[in-house]
């Protein structure tokens, strides 16, 4: 991370994240097309992936602009090497089983609408404009994610300890999602980032929430946690699903992806 980065190099950056955690939580959800316990889940998990790889592009258009360096939205989702993508470590996490998925969703979900709740308010309408679309996408994938992890929770013997495990093993994976780095300490205080020590509330207090109504217990804040991503310092999952993802586009450039 450059010492003398300016604002511009920083929403760049921003964009990115943005974009990179969207198109690989998609991704993930894109693997268990055939494979969801029921076929009413099924459609709700692809149309989730359907929005966050829709959100993920419009992410996308505008960081290749702002960068111009002649890459399109495109060159950036699938021609980038794993330690050039700035995703959250949490949504590059495997499946599991059904708790583990939407745990993870669940999670990330709560991050999101927080995040996206405050672009909404970004003096850069293009911003604006692109978090107001999805905030209404997110609002759902969160009120989905929130019931299924108080329907296991406060479901069987067996749903509850499922999902008490999932939200364990993810835990170590929050805490890179709520504590700022120089990134969005600039942007937020230029007015066009979240409030960090806001966001960080709001998505404790909900997260908090939800678990404790779903009979689970929330581990410790100050538990160890992984760091990284935002520098590009990724799990050995990432490589896997980039090399599943990019493979078409690397191997026939002049295709058409989206």
């Amino acid at each position: 991370m450059s010492k003398t980065m300016t604002q511009q190099e920083a929403l760049q950056e921003y964009l990115l994240r943005l974009a990179d955690s969207d198109m690989i939580l998609g991704q993930r959800l894109c693997e268990l097309c055939g494979k969801a316990p029921a076929l009413e889940e099924e459609m709700a998990l692809m149309n989730v992936a359907l929005d966050l790889v829709g959100q993920a592009r419009n992410w996308y258009e505008y960081a290749a602009e702002l960068i111009n360096d002649g890459r399109s939205a495109d060159d950036l989702a699938f021609k980038r090497d794993a330690n050039r993508y700035r995703n959250a470590l949490m949504v590059e996490q495997p499946n599991g089983d059904y708790a583990v998925t939407m745990g993870r969703q669940f999670f990330f979900d709560a991050w999101h609408y927080f995040t996206i709740a405050a672009l909404t308010q970004a003096p850069d309408e293009r911003i604006a404009s692109i978090a107001a679309k999805a905030a209404k996408e997110i609002q759902y994938h969160l009120r989905r994610s929130s019931e299924w992890v108080k329907r296991f929770g406060d479901g069987t013997e067996e749903s509850h300890q499922r999902m008490q495990t999932a939200v364990d093993d993810l835990w170590r994976f929050t805490g890179e999602m709520i504590e700022a780095d120089e990134v969005e300490q600039q942007l937020f205080k230029a007015g066009i980032g979240p409030d960090p020590e806001q966001l960080a509330a709001d998505w404790r207090g909900l997260v908090n929430e939800v678990l404790t109504e779903a009979t689970l217990t929330p581990p410790p804040e100050d538990a160890w946690m992984y760091r990284g991503a935002k520098v590009g310092h990724h799990t050995e999952h990432l490589g896997f699903i980039l090399a599943e993802m990019q493979f078409l586009p690397r191997a026939y450039p002049d295709a058409k992806t989206w």
